[in-house]
């Protein structure tokens, strides 16, 4: 069985043919997530024969856990994007099968890691990133029916990619309902930042920069 259709190959090859250097692939698989981690191995590969600048590596989560701390990575399915030969971290994970529309998410996160896809933040946003000096989280609870909650991941990678303190996972709430209880997710998008300040919906840039801000205020209190 094929994940992607024969008739959307031929899209999805041209929307990762300007790729300028490799993007590995890092997939965190685990028993206990079953078929969730099977399907997104298999959609994987099947990404990855599309573009030889594309590989992909499945982990086993319990099996290979120092590798699986290093990335903050503690449950599965979970898919950490990395850069160049050296396969550097830019900070970007999705949680989760990218399925539906957030295999467009997917699409654009080996875009921005493989340099065919441009950061395009506004100068002020820039400039607050360029200043960040701690760490910061941005989790995007998103579902793969909702039209709307790519924007919001991209956003998210978007400033993950302009700052080495951010990490901006995207994930699928349905698969990790445990998470959408703890945050109060009843509608997606939802970010949450560093735990502390929620954002219903997919936001302008402006906005989300105002609550980054309000964040780091909030840490501070």
């Amino acid at each position: 069985m094929s994940y992607i259709q024969e008739k959307d190959r031929q899209a999805v090859q041209e929307a990762l043919e300007n790729l300028q250097h490799p993007v590995h692939l890092a997939l965190f698989t685990s028993e206990e997530s079953g078929e969730y981690s099977t399907v997104a191995a298999r959609l994987l590969a099947e990404v990855a024969e599309l573009n030889p600048q594309i590989s992909l590596e499945a982990i086993d989560l319990d099996a290979h856990a120092e590798r699986a701390v290093a990335y903050g990575v503690t449950q599965a399915p979970a898919l950490v994007l990395l850069s160049g030969e050296e396969r550097a971290d830019n900070g970007m994970r999705f949680m989760g099968l990218p399925s539906g529309y957030e295999f467009v998410s997917l699409l654009e996160a080996i875009r921005l890691a493989g340099g065919a896809a441009e950061v395009t933040l506004q100068p002020t946003t820039r400039a607050f990133l360029d200043e960040l000096h701690a760490p910061m989280r941005l989790q995007v609870f998103v579902t793969p029916t909702c039209p709307h909650c790519p924007r919001a991941v991209v956003l998210a990678y978007q400033m993950a990619m302009a700052s080495p303190h951010i990490i901006a996972e995207g994930i699928e709430v349905s698969e990790f309902p445990e998470l959408g209880d703890r945050y109060s997710v009843m509608g997606v998008p939802k970010t949450v930042i560093d735990g502390l300040v929620h954002i219903e919906g997919a936001v302008p840039e402006p906005m989300m920069l105002a609550r980054l801000r309000e964040a780091l205020v909030a840490e501070a209190s």
